[in-house]
């Protein structure tokens, strides 16, 4: 009997939504990020409409890293890496909750990186070379029970 194969892959290219949160873990660094992509559709109309979806990418160690001393929010990235399906008790309500989350395996840094003081420089301009990208990639995963939320 052949076992089926699976693949857990996502690819998704936009801007960051804010500025990276960090967290600092015994076994390294975690990193949340919010991801917005959008496309551009004609309605029933014919008329133009943009939809925007959110995602939620989480960074480990050395990629958390990289994501935190490059990316501010606006940052343009091309991120590939595996959904994951995270649930937690809410401390306030007691609910249980759900979060899809984009575990980033390999990033792309496509804007300007932040200056030391935070600022980003000018934008490439029109017909410029913007896409100068920078991979990274992470090996080791921090265990689920040292995630801070």
């Amino acid at each position: 009997i052949a076992m089926s194969k699976s693949l857990n892959r996502v690819t998704l290219l936009g801007h960051a939504g804010k500025d990276p949160q960090v967290h600092i873990l015994p076994s390294g660094t975690l990193v949340n990020l919010s991801l917005a992509t959008s496309e551009r559709f004609k309605d029933i109309r014919g008329e133009w409409q943009e939809r925007t979806e959110w995602h939620y990418l989480v960074g480990y160690q050395r990629t958390g890293e990289i994501l935190r001393d490059y990316v501010r929010k606006g940052s343009r990235l091309y991120v590939e890496g595996s959904l994951r399906t995270r649930s937690w008790e809410d401390r306030e309500s007691g609910q249980r909750k759900h979060r899809v989350e984009i575990v980033v395996t390999d990033v792309n840094l496509l804007s300007q990186a932040p200056a030391a003081n935070g600022a980003t420089g000018p934008e490439p301009a029109a017909g410029g070379n913007e896409l100068v990208p920078q991979e990274f990639s992470y090996v080791q995963e921090i265990a689920q029970d040292e995630v801070p939320y």
